[in-house]
């Protein structure tokens, strides 16, 4: 499948960030380097479980789990459902969902490069689940409440964290970053798709970002660390 990467960070700003980031799976790009995903990141610093529970239910999370490199068919080799991956500190883990095997650009449903951990869902309408470069995948129970406090400071480019679960709701500051690749998005949900996308930005600069309590992820990547101001 090959190294297939996303638009530049910083080609776009503001609300046209949301516009041009989402080209998304089928019309995002043309070859292998600008496909169609978002302009985000996807990764993540700390997360406290959501996985644990009954040892069943872990019997049952390692089932479905699956390996970092690869293809996989949705229904057989994959269930549908949210996982997620501690992705590659050098940026090379890339993921895609497509809605067929045709390999094809107009398959792409969505896709990212991961620095960090990423969340992804895979839906029950998707055909194809590929993964490059990232480290395995863990089935995640989306119900379940994590042990101890949500953090209140995160690394700007730890990519994707739960709200609730890795990071606490409210307004974080970041000294932003001088070369425009700090870039910060707030999702309602881990489809990767436009619809997916509440709020995000290109920064220089300093930034400060309010996460509301009924965010479901927030995801940033070249930044300087965030800490909760308020």
């Amino acid at each position: 499948m090959g190294m297939k990467g996303k638009i530049a960070l910083g080609a776009v700003v503001g609300i046209v960030v949301i516009g041009a980031v989402s080209a998304n799976a089928g019309d995002g790009g043309s070859g292998g380097s600008g496909s169609g995903d978002k302009a985000s990141s996807s990764s993540g610093e700390r997360t406290t479980g959501g996985e644990k529970g009954k040892d069943t239910a872990e019997a049952a999370e390692k089932k479905a789990a699956f390996a970092g490199d690869g293809d996989f068919q949705v229904g057989s080799d994959v269930k549908p459902g949210t996982y997620r991956t501690t992705g590659n500190t050098d940026g090379m883990c890339y993921w895609e969902r497509a809605k067929d095997s045709s390999g094809e650009m107009d398959s792409l449903l969505a896709n990212d490069n991961v620095t960090g951990t990423s969340y992804v869902t895979v839906k029950a309408t998707d055909k194809l689940f590929s993964s490059s470069g990232c480290k395995d995948w863990e089935a995640l129970d989306e119900k379940a409440k994590a042990d101890g406090s949500p953090a209140t400071k995160m690394s700007g480019d730890g990519g994707m964290f739960r709200v609730g679960v890795d990071i606490a709701p409210g307004t974080y500051k970041s000294a932003g970053n001088t070369d425009d690749s700090c870039y910060w998005e707030r999702t309602k949900d881990a489809a990767h798709g436009l619809e997916s996308i509440i709020a995000n930005d290109n920064v220089t600069g300093s930034a400060v970002v309010t996460i509301s309590s009924s965010d479901a992820y927030f995801k940033t990547t070249g930044c300087q660390d965030w800490k909760k101001s308020g």
